[in-house]
């Protein structure tokens, strides 16, 4: 009787243990209840940011006294403002969720066949997911230092150029380093094509939208994706130079990108062009927030 109720016992706490996760995996199929609200408050912090971004940029590009700098650099900037701290607790929760919806995301998928292909294919995306959330679980740290006025640390292509460093000293480092590279290149020519094919309108409810949303909404689209390719391509090139000289301070981050294009030739224009595609993409962002269907199954 005794070894009867242990088991009972054993039954009963497994099944709880487990009914948090078959939840999590079905609000995420089906893009409802609290998933829903991570993934959308998620893409309206995504949004601020870049826009914050963009708008720094424009005024360096107009004389007005911005900077090229990184999403990191521009949470600092704005924390110096009457209401900034306010902003950036919000926008560190928005951080979070969207973290948290992509590793959600990467719990919950399914891979579309039980062949090799279909398993490849399946561990690629939720390595995809892994990969994004921990790129927000970071900015949410940094958010969070920078409220509790620990400061933002280093600028993000003071990073880049210590990271590079140092794996520059590894085994095959310099190999390392040029790959990483290239996969940044290759991620700017993605954002590219994604662009100029329309694809991330795929992912929205249409229905739901109206002519106008649809056309505007699309068009920012476009032009924040391209601006997004031409930051990554450059630092993909920079990164990948910094390989085949052996020279760490090659590489740059999303500011040295964007001080790159100040430097050029006409460097106020393509600054100023790039700029207002990140500020585009801000508001794909935000439209993408209302009206994207975002069940796994999408």
């Amino acid at each position: 009787m005794g070894t009867s109720a242990d088991t009972e016992i054993k039954d009963a706490t497994r099944a709880a243990a487990q009914h948090p996760a078959r939840e999590a995996r079905r609000e995420a199929e089906s893009g409802s209840g609290w998933y829903a609200w991570l993934a959308r408050g998620g893409l309206v912090a995504k949004g601020i940011s870049f826009a914050i971004v963009g708008v720094l940029a424009i005024q360096l590009a107009l004389g007005q006294g911005g900077k090229a700098t990184s999403r990191q650099g521009a949470l600092a900037t704005i924390a110096e403002n009457g209401f900034g701290k306010v902003l950036l607790v919000a926008l560190a929760v928005g951080f979070a969720a969207y973290a948290l919806w992509r590793f959600v995301q990467a719990f919950a998928e399914r891979g579309e066949n039980e062949d090799a292909s279909g398993e490849a294919k399946k561990w690629g995306k939720r390595a995809g997911y892994v990969g994004r959330g921990l790129i927000y679980a970071g900015l949410t740290y940094t958010t969070i230092k920078i409220v509790a006025g620990s400061g933002g640390g280093q600028s993000q292509s003071q990073q880049a150029k210590s990271t590079t460093a140092g794996v520059l000293e590894w085994p095959a480092g310099r190999w390392l380093v040029g790959a990483a590279g290239l996969a940044i290149i290759a991620a700017g020519l993605w954002n590219a094509y994604r662009g100029l094919t329309r694809k991330f309108e795929k992912k929205w409810r249409r229905g739901e939208m109206s002519d106008t949303e649809r056309r505007w909404g699309g068009r920012a689209g476009v032009l924040g994706h391209l601006a997004r390719a031409v930051v990554f391509t450059l630092i993909g090139i920079f990164i990948t130079k910094a390989a085949v000289e052996y020279d760490p301070d090659e590489a740059i981050g999303l500011d040295g990108a964007l001080q790159k294009l100040a430097d050029a030739s006409y460097g106020p224009v393509l600054l100023a062009v790039t700029a207002a595609g990140l500020i585009c993409y801000a508001i794909y962002c935000l439209v993408d927030a209302r009206y994207r269907d975002v069940s796994v199954a999408a």
